[in-house]
């Protein structure tokens, strides 16, 4: 035991690591993990087990594709927040140029140098993604903060807008389509009205974006304010059905009035169906809000989890999600 420790002494630490497993070692040590590296071979001393120092470790690493994703898209939302933070700040800017159009330079700037840098091909947004991740938060902005008694006072007047309008606006820009594919028939003669009614869809509902600022700043009339803002708000729901109502007409091998007939029943059932559920979540989230007086940190969190319930059980009963 002296010779032992005389010797432990005068070893450095990874021979004394190296000593202390050979010593120590259990007689079934081949059953020893990987990471310590053990191999069971005679040396030549003694027979003794030979076992090999384990590998040092790390005191610094970095791993970013295991938090890539997250971390871009944390990034991205704080690139956002910043250029809307800069905007609002600076005095000259909201002046010449609106909101939006600031985001959306952002957005292409930050595209392009993500589309020189990468070598490989640049992430696409697919559908789900923006209408399950993206939409939502969107629309729940747009409806928490809007003005609820102006809203209700001129609903009729804004639903004339937005349904009768943005049926109008469809039928018109579709059929004005078609008819220029009917003038041409050699190049466009293979587009069909469906196609024509389903891409008129999508650029009918026009967000005022520009006009709702131009309106803020000139301080306007509240109830033009409400007018256009509770249109543009609507339309898109509006618009949503009519796009899904085209896409499942498309798929059919062949459309028949009936089907026409059950289309419109659908844009009915989809638009009221959207409207209740919204009201059933908004009724559970107020009658749950009221037993947060003791723990009220908790009560945003009921917002954000009834509206988002409310969008997804939408979109899982096929009704409009944008309206609920």
């Amino acid at each position: 035991a002296e010779e032992r420790s005389d010797r432990r002494s005068s070893r450095g630490p990874a021979e004394l690591c190296r000593f202390v497993l050979q010593v120590g070692a259990p007689a079934d040590a081949h059953n020893l993990p990987p990471s310590v590296g053990s191999n069971s071979s005679s040396s030549s001393g003694g027979g003794g087990l030979h076992v090999d120092a384990p590998m040092a470790l790390r005191v610094f690493s970095l791993d970013y594709h295991h938090v890539q994703a997250p971390f871009e898209i944390v990034l991205w939302i704080m690139l956002a927040s910043l250029a809307k933070l800069g905007f609002h700040w600076s005095g000259r800017v909201p002046a010449v140029v609106p909101e939006s159009c600031v985001l959306i330079m952002v957005g292409l700037l930050v595209g392009g140098v993500i589309y020189g840098v990468r070598h490989s091909a640049p992430p696409t947004l697919s559908a789900d993604s923006f209408f399950l991740f993206l939409l939502p938060p969107i629309v729940l902005d747009a409806g928490y903060f809007l003005p609820g008694r102006l809203f209700f006072e001129n609903l009729g007047t804004i639903l004339w807008y937005a349904v009768l309008g943005t049926f109008w606006n469809v039928l018109g820009i579709g059929l004005s389509l078609y008819g220029v594919c009917l003038l041409a028939p050699s190049s466009l003669g293979d587009i069909s009205l469906l196609h024509c009614l389903l891409f008129s869809s999508l650029i009918a509902a026009v967000d005022p974006v520009a006009v709702l600022s131009v309106f803020q700043e000139m301080q306007v009339n509240d109830q033009l304010h409400i007018l256009v803002f509770g249109e543009s708000l609507l339309n898109d729901a509006v618009t949503v059905v009519l796009y899904k109502l085209f896409e499942s007409f498309l798929r059919l091998p062949s459309v028949s009035g009936l089907d026409v007939l059950l289309g419109m029943c659908r844009v009915v059932v989809v638009g009221l169906g959207g409207l209740f559920l919204g009201l059933f979540f908004g009724l559970v989230a107020a009658l749950t809000s009221r037993f947060t007086s003791r723990a009220q940190v908790i009560a945003p969190l009921f917002v954000f989890l009834y509206s988002y319930l409310s969008y997804l059980t939408s979109e899982m009963l096929h009704l409009s999600g944008i309206t609920a």
